[in-house]
């Protein structure tokens, strides 16, 4: 398993705390659309998106695009590694008191 397949298995973890959040993993070869990030999660009524990666590796140009694009459209996007998966849980968190 790659590192970054380790922290994609560590933000799915934590979003199956939430039973009613929607997740999955856009494709993004063929019909889908390139740096999308990884994880796109629906919980209480709020986007978050996720971009995965290992160590201190960053987002490509195109990857902080697409999470500039999510932010200008009203929705969350962030980066996570080993070292900060734990923001997940605290944004899903912050959100179960948000009403739609």
């Amino acid at each position: 398993m790659t590192p970054e397949a380790k922290v994609k298995k560590q933000v799915v973890a934590i979003i199956k705390k939430f039973p009613t959040a929607y997740y999955f993993f856009p494709a993004t070869g063929g019909y889908g659309r390139s740096g999308v990030p990884d994880i796109i999660i629906c919980y209480c009524g709020k986007f978050l998106a996720v971009e995965c990666k290992a160590g201190t590796r960053k987002p490509t140009p195109m990857q902080e695009h697409e999470m500039k694009c999510i932010r200008l459209a009203g929705g969350e996007a962030i980066v996570v590694n080993e070292d900060n998966v734990n923001e997940v849980e605290e944004r899903m968190k912050a959100n179960e008191w948000t009403t739609i």
